[in-house]
């Protein structure tokens, strides 16, 4: 009996100490913050700007993102056009815009950026070609000659060729659809430089380029010379170069005839900002948004 009670004490000793030592529940765990939406600009016209900075351009309905035109214009990636815009670098219509999600029309405002517009419209086209001799500087001709048309083939848009080269002079024509552009880029009133390349005979003496520099009479009136230099001699032949903003007929050639040094081969390299560079002839390439941007500001655009 007395064994028994003992053993019944352990027992509920033993019952009673694990009581005692048995770990509590653990509390729950404090809730993790909720996730906060991700800010997206795309749904907000106002990101990127400060309190007090929101401009007063009107968003185009349907129209498309600033940064997006940017991107597609080749002024940079959409993240560094983003930056631009924060950094007060982007006009439309002559106002600096600081939104991301500022909505424009491309085809109808002016963007520029840095002061400089950039040619925002996806239907505009822009090209330098190096036409070679023998060509017409036409898109048809009624004597079955070869043109520019067959030398940029068939294309959807109709392009403008900016002035003209003669027959057998070859170099740099400048091709678009932008009819406002093209018109001011052959029009005397904007004095657009052109350079060439020329081989006359020589020998060349040394006061030709102040002759052709302070003016040459012709028979439709003086012509002036921006610039002149000999670039190379080679015997009897002399390669000079030649800056004109004059865009009469034939008029480097009746120039240097007139001076007494008649030209044998006459190539055109430079249009405004636009250089012909090593385009191989009868090629064509599109102008960056830079050279567009350039020749924009050449004529006041």
């Amino acid at each position: 009996m007395r064994e028994r009670n003992r053993q019944g004490q352990q027992d509920r000793s033993r019952r009673g100490g694990r009581a005692a030592g048995k770990t509590p529940q653990a509390g729950r765990q404090p809730a993790r913050p909720a996730t906060q939406p991700r800010r997206d600009y795309e749904d907000d016209d106002d990101w990127g700007i400060e309190p007090g900075e929101r401009d007063s351009l009107v968003d185009v309905p349907d129209g498309v993102r600033l940064q997006k035109v940017l991107a597609a214009a080749g002024v940079g990636s959409r993240r560094s056009c983003e930056e631009l815009i924060g950094a007060g670098r982007v006009e439309v219509d002559g106002e600096i815009v600081r939104r991301f999600g500022a909505r424009v029309d491309p085809d109808r405002q002016v963007i520029r950026v840095d002061g400089k517009r950039i040619p925002a419209s996806a239907d505009l086209v822009y090209l330098a070609l190096n036409k070679p001799p023998g060509v017409v500087s036409a898109m048809s001709d009624d004597r079955g000659r070869r043109t520019i048309s067959d030398l940029i083939g068939d294309r959807s848009e109709r392009l403008f060729h900016v002035g003209r080269l003669d027959f057998d002079t070859e170099g740099l024509i400048l091709l678009t659809n932008d009819g406002e552009l093209a018109h001011r880029l052959a029009h005397p009133r904007y004095g657009v430089l052109k350079t060439y390349l020329a081989e006359v005979s020589g020998p060349v003496p040394k006061d030709l380029g102040r002759r052709l520099t302070t003016g040459v009479e012709l028979e439709d009136g003086t012509v002036v010379a921006d610039r002149f230099r000999v670039v190379d001699r080679a015997g009897s032949r002399v390669l000079v170069e030649l800056t004109v903003h004059e865009g009469r007929k034939h008029v480097v050639r009746r120039m240097l005839a007139k001076a007494g040094h008649p030209v044998s081969r006459l190539v055109r390299t430079q249009v405004g900002p636009v250089n012909l560079g090593s385009l191989r002839p009868a090629a064509t390439r599109r102008l960056t948004t830079a050279e567009v941007g350039d020749l924009y500001a050449a004529v006041g655009m």
